[in-house]
């Protein structure tokens, strides 16, 4: 990772207290930026940031529009217009067929995977534009490419960010904002704690390489995504599935 990177740039990285999202969040400190942690978690958040330099945290729940709007006001306040957006904030939900699928549970994943990640992009990409810059990563998973049994909630929220993905980086090709989504195989993180064992040893037996994925390992990824480096890349999904992605 180059030094300064991510100088003079400002992030914010949703679902940052902890797993994926908060490995990129320490990515770009790393590079010399600056981050946003926006999380319901505001505990687990202020632990997370502290740990971090040019860190702050801001309780933001991805699901409500005034959250949003007051996470984006105090990051602006505190750090700057945000630069970059990871939309990594996410849930599993529970291992159950589509004809056993709890109603209430489809609702929230949806919510939070999908919806969530609409209007978080929403709520940062005209400011981007209007400034000419802007590099907006969200995380998707293989399991939007191929659809995951007994996740057909998760499956479905990730394919629905693959498909944002594609139309809004279309919608701003020309505006200096790319657009772009990495599709993880399985990472170990503690949503594993969300999942049944029998679903967990199901997704490590799709994986040609025999093992989960880490959480750096996304991380340095996000972060060319997120940097200056990424200049022709857009509306894309990039594969990390240690060789389950198919096509």
């Amino acid at each position: 990772m180059e030094p300064d990177l991510f100088r003079n740039r400002t992030a914010v990285v949703t679902g940052g207290a902890r797993g994926i999202g908060l490995a990129c969040a320490e990515r770009i400190v790393a590079g010399g930026g600056r981050v946003a942690l926006w999380d319901r978690d505001l505990v687990r958040a202020q632990q997370s940031a502290a740990s971090l330099k040019q860190a702050i945290a801001v309780e933001v729940d991805v699901t409500s529009e005034p959250s949003i709007a007051s996470g984006l006001a105090a990051t602006e306040d505190q750090l700057a217009p945000p630069d970059i957006l990871i939309a990594s904030a996410g849930i599993t939900g529970p291992n159950a067929t589509v004809v056993s699928y709890p109603v209430d549970a489809w609702k929230q994943v949806i919510d939070i995977n999908l919806t969530g990640v609409f209007l978080c992009n929403r709520a940062v990409a005209g400011g981007m534009a209007l400034r000419g810059y802007g590099r907006i990563v969200n995380i998707a998973s293989v399991a939007g490419k191929e659809g995951n049994p007994n996740a057909s909630a998760y499956s479905a929220s990730k394919a629905g960010v693959i498909g944002l993905t594609k139309s809004l980086g279309k919608e701003l090709a020309t505006s200096g904002v790319l657009v772009n989504c990495v599709a993880p195989a399985v990472v170990k993180t503690e949503l594993f704690s969300q999942m049944t064992e029998q679903h967990i040893q199901y997704m490590l037996s799709k994986i040609p390489m025999n093992r989960f994925g880490e959480v750096d390992e996304v991380a340095e990824m996000v972060a060319w995504l997120a940097s200056d480096l990424c200049s022709f890349a857009t509306g894309a999904t990039f594969d990390l599935s240690g060789g389950r992605a198919t096509y």
